[in-house]
């Protein structure tokens, strides 16, 4: 199977500031007991096997053990409701690593798939603010991240070398909402918290 997306990323996780997960390779502990993370994705060009998946999007939640490299991830996959079934199904493979690309490299980590779901998702990138909405269950909006010293129009502070799947480079962001309500069993209010955001381009 062929395939090639580009778009826009952004997460928001339960970390106080920027993640320890994401600056160690996911070997360093979290700030919680358990890690729990948003992924939102909207692919503005893409091709699965044949099929146009451009202007769709995806969310991924992840709730880890405290060192995420240990394994047993719990995941959650929402896939925009406005994709076709052809469109679900292969945004559906890309997403959940079974297409093979970056995805694929955190499959080990994955014990238990709590469910795979289409809901209508609403994903807007806003110079350095970014939102989505996950029907009536995740609303994440988050903030890009500035030094005060260079003020508002100021380069956003990031992190390079990553290991990480969207991108080796992200901003850090702050989430400025972060709320799940219902998600698999979980509520959650993570505003103020852990962000960062990129554009990704991945391929197979």
């Amino acid at each position: 199977m062929a395939w090639n997306v580009t778009g826009t990323y952004f997460e928001s996780c339960n970390c106080d500031t920027v993640c320890p997960c994401t600056t160690s390779g996911l070997t360093a502990p979290a700030d919680n007991e358990r890690c729990q993370v948003t992924f939102a994705f909207h692919i503005a060009q893409g091709e699965v096997d044949g099929v146009d998946v451009s202007d769709r999007n995806v969310v991924v939640f992840a709730d880890a053990p405290r060192v995420m490299a240990d394994g047993g991830w719990q995941v959650a996959l929402y896939v925009d409701a406005s994709a076709d079934d052809g469109q679900a199904e292969a945004l559906g493979k890309v997403f959940s690593g079974q297409a093979g690309g970056p995805m694929a490299a955190l499959v080990p980590l994955v014990a238990e798939v709590l469910g795979v779901e289409r809901a209508p998702i609403d994903f807007h990138d806003d110079g350095r603010r970014h939102t989505v909405r996950v029907a009536d269950a995740i609303h994440i909006e988050i903030e890009d991240q500035v030094a005060p010293q260079f003020g508002d129009d100021g380069p956003v502070m990031k992190l390079s070398g990553m290991f990480h799947p969207a991108n080796s480079t992200l901003t850090v962001a702050r989430s400025t909402r972060a709320v799940g309500h219902g998600v698999h069993g979980r509520s959650w209010d993570f505003t103020g918290h852990n962000a960062h955001s990129a554009p990704f381009s991945w391929s197979a």
